[in-house]
């Protein structure tokens, strides 16, 4: 299995110098001799050590591609040799799943968190997949690398259950259910072969960063992105009743009134995002590339009154995009919430390069909501 820790050493890299460092500075925020970082540091210095791709915005089952290899970074505190730690949320499909218990509660588990698992295998292009690990422990990171399998539905066997929780294996993993909150762990073990990196906590790091700014002059971000200039979210549903219309949006080959293509569907642009962002978008029917996931190239533009649906042209390249690839959905088969819930997600990010280039991915549930509703950034 690979082993990011041994490829930072035999590239020089700069990998584990960062865990480092920003470990030492963990003063800043706890008292503990343990080492704090944040998962989304850990994230971000890995996609940048390792020029990897990073999938975290998405909240797909993976954090970050690294070529066609998709990774699940995790960071916990492990005081023994093993952790079980959350790998899914099922919070909107909590309803359904509350009607199952023991074997049958895993099986419905174990389709879900599959179905999520191949969805960003067809959305990133992913053939294989692994965890990477950084456990902490007292004044060190243990760092390794474990399976990332889909769960062996026909292996499944009940460990115990109760009301509060459930605990199933598969003959690969070990799993624990949640009931109030919803969400499944998984438990990580360390093994023999892991990689060790010391870790001194600095006593003031306060003092050290006042000698580090002191009279120098630092290059201002410029690659941040801001709500409404750089990125919008739209959803796939309509915003009234959080449904997929059955004759319009993903469903618009199904409307009545005349004879339409199969492929024939638009994402809808509800009139407050052309009134907050009001320079977002193009024109009307003004064309724009508009890059999938996996880098293929679409021509976009704003269609219907008041710019209100994003079309492609041909339209159909939206539809085996959108609905083909991600939904896995047949020609005649109907979108639904439903379907979307399963999969984790009810949203699209749009992200403007410049004026005729932009790009497209999969947002989890309630992004358009949370985009909508703060103007924090996203």
């Amino acid at each position: 299995m690979m082993n990011f820790a041994s490829i930072d050493n035999e590239n020089n890299g700069n990998y584990l110098k960062l865990l480092s460092i920003v470990s030492k500075l963990s003063a800043l925020f706890s008292d503990s001799s343990i080492p704090y970082i944040h998962y989304r540091i850990i994230e971000n210095i890995f996609c940048k050590c390792f020029n990897a791709s990073n999938l975290s915005r998405s909240d797909t089952a993976f954090d970050a591609k690294y070529n066609s290899i998709g990774i699940g970074l995790k960071t916990f505190i492990c005081n023994s040799n093993n952790s079980s730690e959350k790998i899914a949320e099922f919070n909107q499909l909590s309803k359904d799943i509350q009607n199952f218990r023991g074997q049958k509660l895993a099986e419905k588990l174990a389709e879900y968190r599959n179905a999520r698992i191949e969805l960003a295998n067809r959305t990133y292009g992913i053939s294989e997949s692994l965890y990477h690990i950084v456990a902490r422990q007292e004044k060190k990171l243990i760092l390794f690398e474990t399976d990332y399998r889909p769960i062996n539905v026909d292996n499944i066997r009940i460990v115990k259950g109760n009301d509060k929780s459930l605990h199933f294996e598969d003959g690969q993993n070990i799993y624990s259910y949640n009931h109030s909150k919803s969400t499944l762990f998984r438990k990580f073990t360390i093994p023999q072969n892991h990689y060790l990196l010391d870790i001194e906590i600095i006593q003031d790091p306060y003092n050290l960063l006042l000698g580090l700014f002191e009279d120098r002059i630092l290059q201002p971000a410029n690659n941040t992105l801001t709500k409404g200039i750089d990125y919008v979210i739209l959803p796939l549903y309509s915003t009234k009743k959080r449904i997929v219309c059955p004759k319009s949006v993903l469903n618009q080959w199904n409307a009545a009134g005349r004879k339409r293509n199969v492929g024939e569907v638009y994402i809808p642009i509800p009139t407050i995002i052309h009134r907050k962002y009001p320079d977002f978008f193009p024109n009307r029917d003004a064309s724009f590339n508009l890059k999938v996931p996996t880098n293929e190239i679409l021509s976009a533009k704003l269609c219907q009154d008041n710019r209100k649906a994003l079309m492609t042209n041909p339209n159909r390249a939206l539809s085996d995009w959108l609905l083909r690839k991600v939904l896995q959905l047949a020609e005649g088969e109907l979108a639904t919430i439903e379907k979307l819930d399963i999969l984790g997600f009810d949203s699209v990010i749009i992200q403007k390069h410049d004026n005729e280039n932009f790009s497209i991915d999969i947002m989890k549930t309630n992004s358009y909501n949370n985009f909508i509703q703060s103007d924090l950034p996203y």
